[in-house]
């Protein structure tokens, strides 16, 4: 058999696999969170979220509502240099990210059942 023929029925398999992985996943919430940040992200969205008084304070002053924190947590970039992962209890996160063309950051303490946002606050660059 020619390579030519091995590599079309090759690709053909591939194709039908493809077709049926699609067919079996579709409609599925799966998804492929193998990164850091991603599966960070992930587990503090996955969560009940509290806001300290000072972080709604700061809600309230700039018009900012739950939905528009759960979107900065879910597409923000978790600083690793800066979080503090090495706690027992509750890690401390701090994710940064950009809200109407101003950086923001967040630090965010990740518990077992809840996820706490204890900072929040535009970067002046």
């Amino acid at each position: 058999m020619k390579f030519v023929q091995r590599l079309g029925y090759y690709l053909g398999g591939f194709a039908i696999g493809l077709i049926i992985l699609m067919f079996f996943l579709n409609g599925k919430k799966a998804s492929c969170d193998y990164g850091p940040n991603a599966r960070t992200v992930k587990n503090i969205s996955s969560k009940t979220i509290v806001y300290s008084e000072n972080v709604q304070l700061f809600m309230n002053n700039n018009g900012l509502d739950s939905t528009i924190v759960k979107n900065l947590i879910k597409f923000g970039d978790v600083d690793f240099a800066k979080s503090n992962t090495k706690l027992d209890s509750c890690n401390i996160y701090y994710i940064d990210n950009i809200y109407k063309e101003k950086p923001i950051k967040l630090s965010v303490k990740n518990c077992n059942s809840f996820s706490k946002i204890i900072d929040m606050s535009y970067i002046n660059e």
